[in-house]
């Protein structure tokens, strides 16, 4: 697969406005709600980078509220490399998967140390868009979490097509679910978009389109601010799905069946997806839909697969 989308120059937008390197913050002075919109959490992902880049570019500023806009880890950014893109996705941990607090307080790598500069600003959001990319080429997914009020915002929000219902990872807790975000007494929202393709150029219109649709609906500007240009055609209808699994490997001994590329439905209970340590991984029910397969960063207790049902 080529990576053909390019590398941004974030001189300017890496020295933020807030103290905090990569943090810029932006309040209306008028009561609303604290939007916070991040990109680079894997320092490879570089469609929301480009999209906040984009932002700032354009001069737009909250009427309302305040906005946060984050590029996460600029260390891993920092180590991209074109001929191998995946080596910068962390440099001593993923920092998707350090929002506890015991890690958060550890200090003991640069990710949780970063993580660390970041919490007071997780923490004052009321809402959080998380932009992220795939290892592999596919349609552009959106992440709820299991709360119904981040499936809510999903529909309002009307794009992309598929919304995917999850749970998260059994190797640590994402910034998304982190908190507040988390509770389901709150009403704190918060959303992980999967934009396609690290390498893909589109990555970056879904990822602006996103950022216009979170802006119109947290109402932080009037729409006709918007650039119409940011925003793609809403798909026809929004397809649900619910994660009810995730195939984790056990070790480095696993394959799959076919070349899945991801949403495929495989028609009935039984059918063959891969085998793990030479024991087959089967589907749980008839209608069973394919999310995020992926081997590219295969290592034991690594999801490699989803598994999901229509919501």
């Amino acid at each position: 697969m080529s990576f053909d989308l390019p590398y941004p120059d974030l001189t300017q937008e890496r020295q933020g406005n807030t103290g905090t390197p990569g943090v810029w913050c932006f309040d209306s002075g008028v009561p609303g709600p604290t939007l916070m919109i991040s990109s680079l959490i894997h320092g490879n992902e570089l469609c929301g980078a480009w999209a906040l880049k984009d932002l700032l570019e354009s001069g737009l500023r909250p009427q309302k509220g305040v906005l946060i806009l984050a590029f996460c880890n600029l260390e891993g950014y920092d180590q991209f490399d074109l001929q191998r893109p995946d080596a910068s996705r962390y440099v001593d941990e993923d920092l998707n998967r350090v929002w506890l607090d015991d890690r958060l307080a550890s200090g003991s790598n640069k990710e949780r140390r970063r993580a660390a500069e970041l919490l007071p600003w997780v923490k004052r959001a009321d809402m959080l868009l998380d932009l992220h990319s795939m290892h592999e080429p596919g349609k552009p997914l959106l992440l709820t979490g299991l709360l119904p009020r981040n499936i809510e915002l999903a529909r309002r929000l009307g794009a992309p097509e598929h919304v995917i219902v999850d749970a998260g990872h059994k190797d640590g807790t994402r910034m998304r679910d982190y908190g507040r975000f988390g509770d389901p007494k709150d009403d704190a929202c918060a959303l992980l978009i999967e934009c396609g393709y690290h390498g893909d150029p589109a990555s970056r219109q879904v990822a602006l389109d996103m950022v216009a649709r979170m802006l119109r609906d947290c109402d932080l500007v009037a729409a006709e601010m918007i650039s119409s240009g940011w925003l793609l055609p809403d798909p026809d209808a929004q397809r649900v799905l619910e994660v009810t699994q995730a195939v984790v490997a056990p070790s480095m001994n696993v394959r799959f069946s076919h070349d899945w590329q991801g949403l495929e439905i495989l028609e009935k209970k039984g059918d063959v997806i891969g085998w793990a340590d030479d024991l087959p991984i089967t589907t749980p029910y008839d209608r069973c839909t394919l999310i995020m397969p992926s081997l590219r960063q295969l290592r034991p207790g690594v999801t490699v697969v989803r598994l999901a049902k229509e919501y």
